[in-house]
Parts: C-alpha cells; sequence; structure tokens
C-alpha cells in the first residue's frame, strides 16, 4: 500500500458542499477530530459500516466531526439525498469530479481518514478488519483511533488496507 499522504503529514484542504449546498471546509475544523469516509449510497459495505458508526456519532459530540463524502461518479444527488435520510447520516458533502478523493487517494467505499485536532492525518483505511474471507470483525479501527487521540494520545494503528467497494471515478478521453 503506497498512500499518497503519509500519517503525520497535514491534511490536505478543501472545502465541499452538503446535500443542502451549504459549504464545509476542513479548515473551520481544526481543534476538532475529522473522520472522513469516502462514501457510495449503493456500496453494501457502506450500509453496514454507516450503521456502526453512527452508534458512535452521538457519543463523540462536539469534539469529533464525521464527514460521509460521496464521491462516486455514477450516483445522482437524489440517490445520495434519498439514502442519506434513510440512514439519519448528518453532514453528506459531494465531490462529484473525484477532485477531493483524488487529494486523498482514497480507493475504495468506505476508505476512512481521521484528522487530528492540529490538521495531521493519524490514521487511513479501514473501519475494520472484515473482509471476503473474515466475516466477523476482530479488530474495529476507527472507534479505537478516535479515543487514542480524545485522550491526546497517538493511535496504536495508523494504518491498514481499505476495504469495500471501488470508488466509482469518471473517465475522461485523451484529447
Amino acid at each position: 500500500m503506497d498512500p499518497i499522504i503519509s500519517v503525520q503529514s497535514e491534511a490536505p484542504l478543501f472545502k465541499l458542499p452538503d446535500l443542502k449546498g451549504m459549504h464545509h471546509s476542513l479548515i473551520d475544523m481544526r481543534g476538532r477530530i475529522v473522520v472522513l469516509t469516502f462514501w457510495s449510497a449503493e456500496c453494501t459495505w457502506c450500509e453496514r459500516v454507516d450503521r456502526e458508526l453512527l452508534t458512535y456519532v452521538g457519543a463523540w459530540q462536539e469534539q469529533v466531526a464525521v464527514w460521509w463524502i460521496a464521491s462516486n461518479a455514477n450516483e445522482s444527488h437524489e440517490l445520495l439525498e434519498g439514502v442519506a435520510s434513510e440512514r439519519n447520516l448528518p453532514t453528506v458533502l459531494m465531490d462529484g469530479h473525484q477532485e477531493v478523493a483524488d487529494l486523498y487517494g482514497a480507493q475504495t467505499t468506505p476508505h476512512f481518514f481521521v484528522i487530528g485536532k492540529s490538521g495531521k492525518l493519524e490514521y487511513q483505511g479501514a473501519w475494520d478488519d472484515i473482509t471476503f474471507r473474515q466475516r466477523v470483525a476482530t479488530q474495529v479501527y476507527i472507534p479505537k483511533v478516535v479515543d487514542a487521540l480524545m485522550n491526546d494520545q497517538h493511535p496504536k494503528i495508523t494504518q491498514t488496507p481499505p476495504y469495500g467497494c471501488v470508488l466509482v471515478r469518471l473517465y475522461q478521453e485523451n484529447l
């Protein structure tokens, strides 16, 4: 695994609109932990992870911002709105041209990036260690990473292979 951004590097700044058109900027989150999950409305791996992730969001409250980033080129705004509403996802950002996905090197949905209070990347990879061959999680990474950061510690695990559906990108023909 050769990541675009190494752990402890400054997380690339970006600004994206949410489903209602309100813009969210990463620079405005300094002082808070930010969990980015590159997300797809149609990915069953995301559906499972969404249910689990939402059980933590309330407990993290103001210390942690969780942003779902919709980067799949083939998903309509209407589909994203409907699924986000059905799952009660609080902040879904639109990255229709995969600019932020490319900036971070997102490969799958879900693909997580956790940014510490100082703006540095602290973790990148999967939610847990479930794969096609291992159907039951023995480790759930993101809550452990966030807990360490909330206690002003560095996470023990900082990188894992992302796992889920392939992020669908735009195809541009060479001119």
